[in-house]
This record gives C-alpha cells, structure tokens and sequence, in this order.
C-alpha cells in the first residue's frame, strides 16, 4: 500500500508539496496545530450546518447503526462529531455504563506506536485482537464504535466526549487500517477521505477491511456549478481562510481546505473511483444544494 514519490494518483497535496509522504506528513502536522479551535471554527464557518449533515448521515444509515454486532468504523473521525451523531442510532443497554477511557487510551497509545508509519504494513496486534471479539456482541453488549484519525491532537480532544459512550478511539494512519480482512460492517467518514493522499489506495483499504455485504459512507465537501458555485467560490476563497486565520491563528490551514475541496473528484468521477475499487452500486446524494453530499456503496 506505500505509495511511491511523485505518484499521480489522485490524492492530497498540500501547497509546497511535492510526494505523497510529505503531503500525509504535512496534513498530519496541519491538524495537529489546529486542533485546539477546530470545533469552534468548524460551527462559526459552516454557520451550524455542519451538525445537521452529520445528524442526516446518520439517519440515512440506522438500519446497520441499529444491528448491536454491527462494526463500526469512522474514518478520520477528526474531534468526533459525526461518531456522537452514529452512537446516538446505536443499541445502548439499560443500566449498563459505557465509559471505555481506559480501554480506548490504552488502545490508542499501543495502535499509534505501530501504525503511523510512512512505509510498510503496520502491526495488526492491537486492533485485530480487539475485532476477534465482536462476534459475541447481543443487545445487552453491542459492538463499540471504531473512532480512528492519524491526527493525535484531534483525537485527543475526542476523548472527554466519547466518555460514557460505546467507542473506542484508534490513532492510525487511514491508508494502513490496523483491522483485520472482512472485519467490518460499515465505514464512516466526514470531511477526512479528501484528506488522503490516494483516494484510489483509501477506498481499496476500506474494500479491504469491509465484509461482503458492508458498506461506505462518505461524507465530503462539493463544488456546485451555477450562482451558487460561484457564491460557495468565493466564500471558500476569499472569507473563508480570513475567518479561519483569524479564529485559529493558521490561515494556510484554512487556504488548504478550499484548494483540497476544488481539486477532490465530482460525484461523477468519485462514484467511478469507488465503482473501480470493487464496490456495487455507487451513489450520491447532494446536501445544501449540492456544497456537500454522502456517497454510498456496498462491497459485494
């Protein structure tokens, strides 16, 4: 799964960068620095919309968030805001409390040991040992939440929220899942995926460590067409890196997420590249008149 320098696989690439490697350690760095404001930033910029999306996400996909053995996986999950909205569908036994800090932290600190590696295959020791046991979930145990991101200050920040909640974070690089083949029911993702470095390497990852039958749903930024694409243009251009500047005290991270949104493939091309990964039935469904959208497909 390496991918070599100079690589001209559709992917991220910061400003300056010149290698898939320095893009991922670039993009690691970035959100690392901007952590600390990302919640508010986030909320102020997108004017709250940002929560409806998520609470949208997750209706859409109840039917999977409702079976208690179901494996969750949210990708790049960030401060994990999209996980709350996906525990809130999930099975939660009376009386039973679901503070996993400590398993999660302890997961956390041997996953990110392994896993954050720019070559090679990470170690499978951590996660796959944990996802062995997820057959023996039933409504009175259901299957924890997956919550992973490569970015160790933001999931950092996930931790007070996910307290008494049924997740368990994970620090490890997206592109080198350190989960079992077949292991996994469903995964998530939401404004992440046009963060990796190949999107064709990430959805391959994901056909990876999903079962048959299991399916993606990613949640990303769009570029519309018409009045409204030259509003969102400009808006993303022009406002948008000076209000993030000014909240965060890092404006190029702010410069970064417009240029990431204006080169991350349309619904036509992305639905393409996840038809070429190996999964059936592709679709899109626009939010906000087309600025974001879910896309959806199932492994076969």
């Amino acid at each position: 799964m390496t991918i070599p320098d100079h690589d001209p696989t559709p992917g991220a690439r910061p400003a300056g960068t010149s290698s898939p490697h320095e893009a991922a350690e670039n993009i690691q760095q970035m959100f690392d620095t901007i952590a600390p404001t990302y919640d508010r930033a986030n909320h102020l910029l997108s004017a709250g919309i940002d929560r409806s999306w998520w609470n949208r996400t997750a209706r859409a996909l109840r039917p999977i968030l409702q079976r208690p053995e179901a494996v969750v996986l949210d990708l790049c999950c960030g401060t994990g805001d999209l996980t709350l909205a996906l525990d809130k569908h999930r099975p939660h036994p009376q009386g039973v409390p679901h503070d996993r800090r400590g398993e999660a932290e302890a997961i956390v600190g041997l996953v990110s040991s392994t896993t954050l590696k720019s070559s090679g295959a990470p170690s499978m020791t951590a996660s796959s040992s944990w996802v062995g046991c997820t057959p023996s979930a039933s409504p009175s145990n259901p299957a924890p939440i997956l919550a992973l991101d490569f970015s160790h200050n933001m999931l950092s920040l996930s931790l007070p929220k996910f307290a008494n909640k049924n997740i368990v974070p994970i620090e490890a690089d997206a592109l080198h899942l350190p989960l079992a083949d077949n292991s996994v029911d469903l995964v998530t993702s939401a404004f992440g995926f046009r963060n990796l470095t190949s999107y064709p390497d990430g959805l391959a990852e994901l056909h990876r460590v999903l079962r048959p039958g299991g399916q993606i749903a990613i949640l990303e930024c769009n570029q519309p067409g018409g009045l409204v694409g030259w509003l969102y243009s400009f808006y993303f251009h022009h406002i948008l890196p000076t209000l993030g500047g000014l909240i965060s005290g890092k404006r190029r991270a702010y410069a970064y997420l417009p240029d990431s949104v204006m080169k991350f493939p349309r619904p036509p091309q992305m639905k393409a590249l996840i038809a070429a990964a190996g999964f059936a039935n592709p679709t899109w469904t626009s939010y906000t008149l087309g600025t974001a959208g879910l896309y959806r497909a199932t492994k076969s």
